[in-house]
């Protein structure tokens, strides 16, 4: 009776092993599939392909993070994908309440490799639903520049981006602000995965210099020197 016990929990400490310590729902529709764009996203990408990049992005994003257990992360009960035509010239695809909306109209136009460019839009999004911004208080550039450096180093970096050095302010945003970051990640091994940590309840410059030593003018300085030429 003891063993056959000890051989139920066992089987019991195996199978929860064996459980995700996590629980997000995903789900992906194609709510404009006779448009044009809707046609291309069927025939090249896929409601299946996406689902998995969803998953991928997330499983990436919370390594990058650090965001080893629940209480790291930001609670994302469900994260849904949703390929519909988006009013608005130029529009390519926005987040909003964990929704993921990537425009038809974009994907018809596309001019390349269309798969691998919503693969890393989708990238760049998810984060939007697993990072912290200050409450609100982070530079809207830095949120956006932030799931642009993880696009990056998921390595889907688009030909159109900006080269290193480019812009105007380290908080410019999306392309300028995510080799900036590259930039003090390269000074710090994990600095962005930190800062992240940081902005969980609130947000200030000054967590450059806690974390570099340097303030975030005088790195972005020295950065643009770095990339002059």
């Amino acid at each position: 009776m003891a063993n056959m016990m000890y051989s139920f929990l066992s089987l019991l400490a195996i199978f929860a092993t064996l459980q995700p310590t996590y629980a997000v729902e995903y789900a992906v529709a194609n709510n404009a599939p006779t448009t044009p764009g809707g046609i291309r996203f069927t025939n090249e990408i896929g409601l299946e392909y996406s689902k998995q990049t969803l998953i991928s992005a997330t499983e990436f994003t919370w390594r990058l993070f650090q965001q080893n257990t629940e209480a790291d992360r930001r609670p994302t009960p469900k994260l849904s994908l949703s390929i519909e035509k988006i009013e608005g010239e130029g529009s390519v695809a926005y987040s909003s309440n964990d929704i993921i909306r990537v425009n038809t109209d974009y994907i018809e136009g596309f001019s390349g490799d269309v798969r691998k460019e919503i693969t890393g839009i989708l990238y760049h999004e998810v984060v939007h639903s697993f990072q912290w911004n200050g409450n609100g208080q982070a530079p809207v550039g830095l949120v956006e520049g932030i799931a642009d450096f993880v696009r990056m180093k998921a390595g889907y970096v688009p030909g159109y981006w900006n080269q290193r050095g480019a812009g105007d302010r380290w908080d410019q945003g999306y392309d300028i602000t995510a080799w900036f970051l590259d930039y003090c990640n390269d000074l710090r091994n994990g600095f962005v995965a930190e800062l992240n940590k940081k902005m969980r309840n609130g947000y200030s410059d000054n967590f450059f210099f806690e974390l570099l030593g340097k303030t975030v003018d005088q790195l972005w300085s020295e950065y643009k020197a770095k990339y002059s030429n």
